[in-house]
């Protein structure tokens, strides 16, 4: 997998990535000082999506949380975003799962 963030500097993608936070922001109620990323990842594997979109957030308790949307971020919608409740099954475990966060 390539991080392709600064690849793509446009103005949509660029909204597309800061709308992404956004909702995720809303979606798991997280307060102001909780930090959300928002990347566009290539991924060349057989089966894989050309391109994914990857969230990682850490809530003010400071657990890493994670998900994948199998699409480019111009294209993720809010109803894309897992459900509020299966917060705790996005739980990352330091140093397993995605590379690039």
């Amino acid at each position: 997998m390539a991080l392709l963030g600064a690849a793509n500097r446009s103005p949509a993608h660029l909204a597309a990535l800061d709308r992404i936070k956004a909702w995720t922001m809303e979606r798991f109620k997280l307060a102001p000082g909780s930090v959300v990323m928002v990347t566009q990842v290539a991924c060349a594997l057989p089966g894989c999506p050309p391109l994914e979109t990857v969230v990682a957030f850490w809530p003010a308790k400071g657990t890493r949380h994670q998900f994948k949307l199998f699409k480019p971020p111009e294209q993720v919608v809010r109803e894309d975003l897992p459900y509020d409740w299966l917060m705790k099954s996005l739980e990352a475990e330091e140093g397993a799962g995605l590379d690039c966060c």
